[in-house]
């Protein structure tokens, strides 16, 4: 070997330890900031037991500066409370632009949310596609996942750019894949990371940066696990706070099952609302119909709707004309206004059923509402299929009320 190539090896040789000694010591700093995360998170649920608030929100100031954090004093976003007041839920795979545009129709008032879409998608991705709406929408929230500062602030930009009005911070999704990539429920047990990526999202937009959540995850049964992780995210600056009453299991069960099978603690919610009354509080989970609605806007500022609003999407309506004193409008009604909205789709190639599929509870519960539902199960798929096969369903409504009547 000669000289030269003894260099070389050597220059290899040095940088590939160099790699794996910088590797090791990020590995290190991630394992030690991981403690300070858990003693922050313990730290909380003493200091929320038994403590004064105004104790209580020193103790959180001076938790939060042993990671370097300070309150938030970056950009402000106004907020009013009155436009979180009814609200229909970021869902996977369902509030699509198509659901959106439906639920418009039906909800003059309501605020809309994406489904959510990863910062790491947003920067590498798409992202016409992953940030497109219909101006017909507002006002909507863009909902986001993810765990690192700067793409998610990124994330924030474009989504702001793009003209949502608000950027939701998913920190309650507790499915396996959303966990593996460090984000979604998990992070309830890393406060201090949320509220850095919250600081980042807040500093790079205008629009209100919201946080929507949980009760808690897996052994965090105390009104002081949520209250610790409510006070992080004021102290980083967020106005609003959205709250899935249940908690989430983040092994042993799906995200179905975590939507269903843990018990729902409202009272919980009522209280975070009592210990922090500067916060905008919506509530989320299992709520069933206009007596549930009111009966939460006794104790807080906002309901979310999810399953209720997508299986029978007329409650959404009448819920919404119950609030503002004002009448919905009918099924029929709202079918007819979707025509145009849906030859402008199939005009650009989108398949009818994309968008019928959203409309299929309907009539839920109504006569007519099996048959309309079949017929645009059956006759929606079709590549040349078009408003024809919606008529053809509201054909079998009036039919069957034709036959009732008589």
């Amino acid at each position: 070997m000669t000289g030269a190539d003894a260099l070389a090896a050597g220059v290899e040789a040095g940088a590939v330890a160099g790699c794996c000694w910088h590797a090791a010591k990020a590995k290190a700093a991630k394992a030690t900031q991981r403690v300070v995360d858990a003693f922050i998170v313990g730290a909380f649920i003493i200091v929320f037991r038994g403590a004064t608030r105004k104790s209580r929100r020193r103790c959180v100031k001076q938790l939060l500066g042993r990671r370097g954090l300070r309150p938030y004093h970056g950009r402000m976003q106004s907020t009013n409370a009155n436009a979180w007041r009814l609200c229909v839920a970021p869902m996977m795979d369902w509030t699509d632009m198509h659901c959106r545009y439906f639920h418009r129709l039906l909800s003059p008032n309501a605020r809309l949310y994406t489904e959510m879409v990863t910062a790491v998608a947003l920067a590498h991705g798409d992202r016409a596609r992953l940030l497109a709406h219909n101006s017909e929408e507002h006002p909507v929230a863009l909902q986001v996942g993810g765990a690192e500062p700067r793409e998610l602030a990124l994330a924030a930009r474009l989504g702001e750019a793009a003209g949502y009005d608000e950027i939701n911070l998913n920190v309650g999704c507790p499915s396996d894949r959303v966990q593996s990539g460090r984000f979604g429920a998990c992070l309830m047990r890393e406060p201090a990371l949320v509220a850095d990526c919250v600081r980042a999202m807040r500093d790079a937009v205008q629009v209100p940066v919201t946080v929507k959540c949980r009760i808690g995850v897996d052994d965090q049964d105390d009104d002081g696990d949520l209250f610790g992780f409510a006070s992080c995210m004021a102290e980083a600056g967020v106005k609003v706070l959205i709250v899935h009453a249940r908690k989430a299991w983040l092994q042993g069960l799906s995200p179905k099952q975590n939507r269903e099978v843990p018990p729902l603690n409202y009272a919980r919610v009522y209280r975070l609302k009592h210990e922090f009354p500067e916060l905008t509080v919506v509530i989320n989970g299992g709520i069933e119909g206009l007596d549930a609605v009111q009966e939460h806007l006794q104790h807080v500022d906002g309901v979310m709707l999810g399953r209720l609003a997508y299986h029978a999407p007329y409650a959404l309506a009448c819920i919404d004309a119950a609030l503002t004193g004002t009448a919905p409008p009918s099924r029929e009604e709202v079918m007819l206004r979707m025509r145009a909205y849906i030859e402008r789709q199939r005009a650009d190639g989108v398949r009818l059923a994309a968008v019928t599929r959203h409309l299929l509870g309907l009539y839920h519960g109504e006569t007519g509402g099996k048959a309309f539902r079949r017929v645009l199960s059956e006759r929606t798929h079709a590549a040349d299929a078009g408003w024809e096969a919606v008529e053809a369903a509201l054909g079998e409504v009036r039919l069957h009320a034709e036959r009732r009547a008589a």
